[in-house]
């Protein structure tokens, strides 16, 4: 597991990419690690891609994207078809990033060359692995389902109380995110965060990512109980609205920790 900043690979700092490609790895690398800066168009807040995928997509039990172009296409439960990588870029835009939050009238496409740019970046992370194989460090960010606790035993004050012992640091008794040098931690409610149909919006797909991934300096400390407390104050938090939810899980029914649904 690479620690604190890491980044050991760094399309910036590699001279032997194509030179028909390189522009566009290195735009891909940029998107990712300052998203908001990069693609203010397509931002309708704070979080980069490099906030949920830490160091760059490159972080054991961080959500790592390292070798996960060739599962592409894949099957994708929520939008009950099979998605390109170039639809799964566009869905982040779309609810983690909040490009909604900006208005639904220039959203991002498969073909927007932001999208193509960070598909590029991925593609070189995922160089030298076979398509088709699912790297082993790939859906791990999961609390087992005999440790789930049901939503409606989940205390969001007890949540809070973990919450200002272990995450203010970085994150802030507001949750907006403390700036560490030339780094700063990404807003966890309220505008500038993403979206209520992120998956970051469902208690046990947040609970796993806390589990495994925070606290930043020391991920894996907290328990399962612990993560899922936190996850469920976070949730319990106001956020930007995704307009259209009511496209999701169609035909089949909505997860219990997707407490943001149904509450149009």
């Amino acid at each position: 597991m690479v620690t604190a900043w890491q980044i050991p690979q760094d399309p910036t700092r590699d001279a032997t990419l194509d030179p028909k490609l390189a522009d566009q790895i290195k735009w891909g690398y940029r998107l990712f690690v300052n998203t908001p800066h990069e693609a203010p168009k397509l931002t309708g807040g704070g979080v980069a891609c490099a906030n949920c995928h830490l160091n760059a997509g490159q972080r054991e039990r961080a959500l790592p994207l390292v070798g996960i172009t060739g599962m592409f296409p894949e099957y994708n439960n929520r939008a009950a078809r099979l998605i390109s990588l170039q639809d799964r870029v566009v869905d982040c835009f779309l609810r983690s990033e909040n490009a909604t939050g900006r208005g639904t009238e220039a959203l991002p496409e498969p073909g927007s060359k932001e999208v193509l740019a960070i598909t590029a970046y991925l593609t070189w992370l995922g160089r030298g692995y076979p398509v088709g194989a699912n790297p082993t460090w790939r859906n791990k960010n999961a609390i087992a389902a005999d440790k789930l606790i049901p939503i409606g035993k989940l205390d969001a004050a007890a949540g809070e109380e973990i919450y200002k012992e272990r995450c203010t640091s970085c994150h802030g008794p507001d949750g907006q995110g403390v700036q560490i040098g030339d780094k700063k931690a990404g807003p966890l409610w309220g505008d500038g965060s993403w979206n209520d149909g992120a998956g970051a919006s469902r208690v046990y797909t947040l609970a796993g990512i806390i589990r495994y991934s925070m606290p930043y300096l020391s991920p894996g400390s907290l328990t399962d109980e612990e993560a899922q407390q936190v996850a469920r104050f976070i949730t319990a938090k106001p956020r930007p609205r995704y307009p259209f939810k009511s496209r999701d899980y169609v035909g089949s029914k909505i997860p219990p920790d997707a407490v943001y649904y149904g509450q149009e």
